[in-house]
């Protein structure tokens, strides 16, 4: 009966290094979404970008995309974000998905205007470049390689 208080007071102590572990992580990982503005942005091909995925300036996050979802007019990708309060967008700011890498994640890449007016709360970023895939680039490539007009 002795051996069987012992590995449940052991059990429990693994659990509770556990537990603070994935406190630990959660906590320094970032992986909390931003509160702040709200923006959209309009995109033809987002490439499996979800929800809760970053929204970067220069590499650095700065917000968290809270939604995705389909225009039933226009059947574009509509991905909401929120912004860092702090931050400040002007008006000709363009919006493009980025990619980690080959198998790596997906994000918001934001490349700041230079005009004075900025995007208000529940605004929009009218400019945007689509995800382009990595088949998208080879066919791109083979395309141009072998000598291929847009005839």
């Amino acid at each position: 009966m002795r051996r069987n208080a012992v590995e449940t007071v052991l059990g429990a102590v693994v659990l509770l290094v556990a537990g603070m572990f994935v406190y630990f992580a959660y906590n320094t990982a970032h992986v909390k979404a931003i509160d702040g503005f709200n923006i959209n942005a309009s995109f033809f091909k987002i490439g499996g970008l979800t929800t809760g995925s970053d929204v970067r300036i220069n590499g650095i996050k700065v917000g968290t995309v809270t939604n995705a979802r389909l225009d039933p007019e226009t059947f574009d990708a509509v991905i909401e974000m929120s912004i860092k309060p702090d931050i400040k967008l002007p008006t000709d700011t363009i919006a493009a998905i980025g990619s980690e890498g080959i198998v790596g994640g997906k994000y918001v890449r934001i490349t700041p205007g230079s005009a004075k007016e900025t995007i208000s709360d529940n605004g929009s970023i009218s400019e945007t470049k689509d995800f382009r895939s990595l088949e998208d680039q080879v066919g791109e490539i083979i395309f141009l390689a072998t000598g291929g007009s847009d005839k």
